[in-house]
C-alpha cells in the first residue's frame, strides 16, 4: 500500500485520536518545562517524528505552540509584576536576522542529518541539565554597557539556532541572560519567553510558506504548551527546578539514543 498522504490540515491522513490528546498532553509538559529552564522542544519534536511527522514539518508546526506559550508566559509575567519591555524588545529585535536565516537552513536540511544534529542537542543539553546548578544572581541595574552590547551582539547567534532546531534554546539563552547582564533567574525567564515569542513569528512564516506546518495539530499543541506555561509562570516566580531536571534528564537520554538509531 503506498504511504498515507497527508491532508491540508494534517501531516498523515491516517491520523488517529489519541495521537492528538499525546500532543496536548506533551504541550502541557514542554511549556511548562520551557518556561521554568527550557528545553520542551526536545520532547515535543522527537515525539512528532516518532508519530511520522517530517523532521522540517515537526520543527515547523512546534513553532506554532511555542507563539501561543510564550504569549501566555508574558502575560502572565506581566501581571505576577515583571516585565522590562524596552530591554526585551531591544534583545529580542536582535534576534531576528538570525532566526530568519536560521529558518530557511532548516528547511533546506536533510532529515536524516536533522535528526542527527537534533540528538546531538539533546545530549548537549543534557549535559547543561547536569551541570547546571545555582546560578549567580545580580539585578539588571549592575549591568555594565558593554555587558548590555555583549548581551546584544550573542541574541543574533542564539536567533540563528532559534532559527534552525529551536530545541533547547532557552538554555542557550538562559546562560547568556544570567552570565551576562547579572540577571537573576526569574528576570531571565521573563526576558526569555518574550525574545522566544518575537522570534518566534518570522520563523513560523519561513516554515508555513513552503506547507511545512501541520496546522491542526499545532493549534492542539499549542492549547497544551499554554497550559503548561501558565503553570510554569507560576511555578518560575516561586523557583526551583531540580525535579525537572531529573525527569527531563532520563527523557533526553531516552529520546537521543532513539533518534540516533532511526538516523
Amino acid at each position: 500500500m503506498p504511504d498515507p498522504q497527508p491532508g491540508p490540515f494534517l501531516w498523515r491522513d491516517d491520523v488517529h485520536v489519541w495521537q492528538y490528546f499525546l500532543l496536548a498532553a506533551l504541550g502541557v509538559i514542554a511549556g511548562f518545562t520551557n518556561v521554568m529552564a527550557g528545553g520542551g522542544s526536545l520532547l515535543t519534536m522527537p515525539a512528532m517524528i516518532f508519530l511520522g511527522m517530517p523532521p522540517a514539518m515537526a520543527n515547523g508546526t512546534n513553532r506554532v505552540a511555542l507563539l501561543a506559550q510564550n504569549v501566555t508566559a508574558v502575560s502572565r509575567f506581566r501581571k505576577k509584576g515583571f516585565s522590562d519591555f524596552k530591554l526585551s524588545l531591544s534583545l529580542a529585535l536582535c534576534t531576528l536576522p538570525g532566526a530568519v536565516i536560521g529558518a530557511f537552513a532548516a528547511v533546506k536540511i536533510d532529515p536524516s542529518w536533522f535528526k542527527r544534529l537534533l540528538a546531538l542537542v539533546m545530549i548537549g543539553a543534557l549535559i547543561m541539565i547536569l551541570r547546571g546548578g545555582r546560578r549567580k544572581k545580580g539585578t539588571p541595574e549592575k549591568a555594565s554597557k558593554a555587558r548590555t552590547v555583549w548581551a546584544h551582539i550573542g541574541m543574533v547567534g542564539v536567533g540563528f539556532y532559534g532559527g534552525f532546531i529551536q530545541a533547547g534554546v532557552g538554555f542557550i539563552l538562559m546562560a547568556l541572560l544570567n552570565g551576562v547582564l547579572l540577571l537573576d533567574l526569574v528576570r531571565v525567564n521573563m526576558h526569555k519567553v518574550f525574545i522566544v515569542g518575537i522570534y518566534m513569528v518570522p520563523s513560523l512564516i519561513v516554515f508555513a510558506l513552503p506547507g511545512d506546518v501541520a496546522w491542526l495539530a499545532g493549534i492542539i499543541l499549542a492549547v497544551g504548551n499554554s497550559a503548561g506555561a501558565w503553570a510554569g509562570t507560576h511555578a518560575a516566580v516561586r523557583g526551583g527546578d531540580k525535579l525537572i531536571r531529573v525527569v527531563f534528564a532520563i527523557a533526553v537520554i531516552a529520546m537521543a539514543v532513539i533518534l540516533v538509531v532511526k538516523a
